[in-house]
């Protein structure tokens, strides 16, 4: 009887030490997957990844937000997403980093670039002026029409175009309460259902349509800056022009797309 209770006790420590040291080793796996393990060397390498961004944006800036703020805005952004980082996100830290740093520097954007009322009223009279042109003529007023029509300088109608410009990033982006109809055509289509991939095809043919009907140089600025995703001083470095003439070529050839487009919806629609 008592080998029996010895035996017995025997079994009872071999469990509860199996079960510590199963118990152990949980908590330790449960410690290392929340364990952020950033470290700043990992940060700093990725900072150019900030600047890359920022590149890719700076371009609808407004003031009083400048270059600097969009880096400034990314990098508390990288250095968010390293303190919050979770290896159970199953998502490579740079992934992470990525979408953290984009969104950072997007809320900046969308915080201190919001275009004033009389600003949105310009661009929609030469929105306005150009469609009702281009519906009438079957062909769009040249800059230098239309900055006539209008009865202002050239340098005036290409604010007017930038000023488009950040309302349609800021409307792909879901950034605007009221996006123009650019900004409306190019939100990514549903694309889970046979219905979502026809329309996203629509657009494509549509899209690809309109930017034959750019000029020349207006077609090469659009396919390096988003096709080849270069910068608008690499494009000026390609094309041997000025890089706030690059600028303007882009804010003009996207406000030609979305009369366009605009006509070929309202056309459809009728």
């Amino acid at each position: 009887m008592k080998e029996t209770t010895v035996k017995t006790e025997k079994i009872d420590s071999a469990l509860l030490g199996d079960s510590r040291r199963h118990l152990k080793k949980t908590a330790k796996k449960a410690y290392l997957s929340q364990k952020k393990g950033i470290s700043d060397e990992q940060i700093v390498q990725l900072l150019p990844l900030v600047n890359r961004i920022a590149q890719r944006i700076r371009s609808y800036l407004k003031p009083p937000l400048s270059f600097e703020d969009l880096v400034s805005a990314g990098t508390v952004g990288l250095v968010k997403a390293a303190r919050d980082y979770d290896p159970s996100f199953q998502t490579e830290f740079k992934t992470y980093a990525f979408t953290r740093i984009k969104g950072a520097i997007l809320d900046e954007l969308r915080n201190l670039s919001l275009l004033p009322s009389n600003v949105n009223a310009m661009v929609r009279t030469a929105t306005n002026l150009a469609r009702k042109i281009y519906t009438d003529t079957g062909v769009q007023p040249t800059d230098t029409e239309l900055a006539e029509k209008l009865g202002i300088s050239i340098e005036k109608l290409y604010e007017i175009f930038e000023n488009a410009r950040a309302q349609h990033f800021l409307s792909i982006e879901g950034l605007a309460d009221s996006p123009p109809f650019l900004g409306k055509f190019l939100a990514p289509a549903a694309a889970s259902s046979p219905d979502g991939n026809i329309e996203l095809a629509e657009l494509v043919d549509k899209l690809a349509h309109a930017v034959k009907n750019l000029s020349e140089k207006q077609r090469k600025v659009i396919i390096l800056y988003y096709h080849q995703q270069l910068t608008m001083k690499q494009i000026a470095e390609a094309l041997e022009i000025s890089e706030p003439r690059v600028s303007q070529i882009h804010a003009s050839a996207l406000f030609r797309l979305s009369v366009m487009l605009e006509k070929e919806e309202n056309a459809k629609q009728q």
